[in-house]
C-alpha cells in the first residue's frame, strides 16, 4: 500500500468516526511559510485557532483561516445531514499539516544570455477537527 493510499484511508476512517476536515491543494505560498503559522494553531480551540490567525501578520494565516473556516462549515453540514447536532466551542484542531505541493518552475533571464531556474513553491493544507470532551463545571484542579 501507497503512502499517498495509507494516508487517505486514515482520512477516511477518521471521518467515518466523526471527525471533519478540510483540505487547500496548491495554495500559492511556500510550505516553510506556511508551517510557522500551522504550529500555532496545533491542538488550540477552534475559536481560539481562529483568533490568533485573524491578528496574525503573516499571509499565511489568511489561507489557513479559509481552510479552519471550512472545516468548521464541514463538521456542521455532517452533523445536519445526521439529524444530529454539534457544539462549534468543542471543537478542536486535532491534525494540522501543511505538505508541499507542485512547484512553479519559471526562468529568470541571467548574464550572458543565460537563464536561471525560479521555483514558486505550493503547499498543501490539511485541517482535521475533532470534538472534546465536555470540560467539567466549576474545576479548577
Amino acid at each position: 500500500m501507497s503512502e499517498r493510499s495509507r494516508v487517505r484511508a486514515a482520512r477516511h476512517a477518521a471521518e467515518r468516526k466523526g471527525v471533519s476536515s478540510a483540505i487547500q491543494r496548491t495554495a500559492r505560498q511556500s510550505p516553510y511559510k506556511m508551517r510557522l503559522v500551522i504550529d500555532q494553531i496545533r491542538g488550540k480551540d477552534v475559536n481560539e485557532a481562529l483568533g490568533l490567525l485573524k491578528f496574525s501578520k503573516k499571509h499565511a494565516a489568511v489561507q489557513i483561516a479559509k481552510v479552519l473556516n471550512s472545516a468548521v462549515a464541514n463538521a456542521e453540514f455532517k452533523a445536519r445531514e445526521a439529524n444530529d447536532s454539534i457544539d462549534v466551542d468543542t471543537l478542536y484542531v486535532a491534525h494540522a499539516i501543511v505538505n508541499e505541493g507542485p512547484a512553479l518552475r519559471r526562468f529568470m533571464p541571467a548574464a550572458q544570455g543565460r537563464a536561471t531556474p525560479i521555483r514558486k513553491r505550493t503547499s498543501h493544507v490539511e485541517i482535521i477537527l475533532d470534538t472534546r470532551a465536555e470540560k467539567k463545571a466549576g474545576g479548577n484542579r
